[in-house]
């Protein structure tokens, strides 16, 4: 796949372009470099959030998806490259079932609030939402050029991570959580006697 850098600053992007992992160039502000751009941040996300105490599961989790968010980095960077396998959808899947399980039925809408961890974990969300959005829109401009999974793998995670900051404010590993924080509705308050 592509090249290994050897070396970190090779100047070749001075004049706005950035190369690809098939060799061709392309403008830094291209779409597919926006992309790749927020799957990249997104993962350094998460390893800001792994820097948190976590429960155990939830940290082994995260250590894969930041793997799996790697090869999706490479899918993007080579147009028409499968990295990304079905399976790591699939694992999204099983992990949301997994958790979900485990905590109450929503009341009302959340803030994205609570503990560090769980306040760090809805901003990866965020930021997986915005990943997910500028695949689909780097897919719409080169439909031949992006595979369905990422954005199915970002749609997926971005669930996941809503789901995570529900498990890690309830695992309250910093004493400053212990529950979702709920949106305070006026529509609701006004509707209480």
């Amino acid at each position: 796949m592509g090249h290994r850098l050897t070396q970190i600053s090779t100047r070749t992007g001075d004049d706005g372009t950035t190369g690809l992992g098939d060799g061709t160039r392309v403008p830094k502000d291209h779409l597919r470099i926006a992309a790749m751009g927020d799957v990249d941040e997104l993962n350094s996300q998460l390893g800001v959030l792994l820097a948190e105490p976590l429960p155990a599961d939830v940290r082994e989790l995260l250590v894969v998806v930041q793997h799996e968010l790697f090869n999706l980095g490479g899918e993007l960077c080579i147009p028409g490259y499968t990295l990304l396998k079905d399976d790591a959808v699939l694992r999204l899947d099983e992990a949301l079932a997994h958790h979900n399980a485990t905590l109450p039925r929503l009341q009302e809408f959340i803030l994205p609030a609570g503990t560090r961890s769980a306040a760090i974990a809805h901003v990866a969300r965020t930021i997986a939402r915005r990943a997910e959005r500028a695949v689909v829109t780097l897919t719409v401009q080169e439909p031949q050029g992006v595979n369905a999974t990422p954005r199915q793998y970002l749609n997926r995670l971005s669930d996941l991570l809503f789901v995570l900051a529900r498990v890690l404010n309830r695992a309250n590993l910093d004493g400053l959580g212990g529950d979702d924080v709920y949106w305070k509705s006026e529509r609701l308050s006004r509707a209480e006697p």
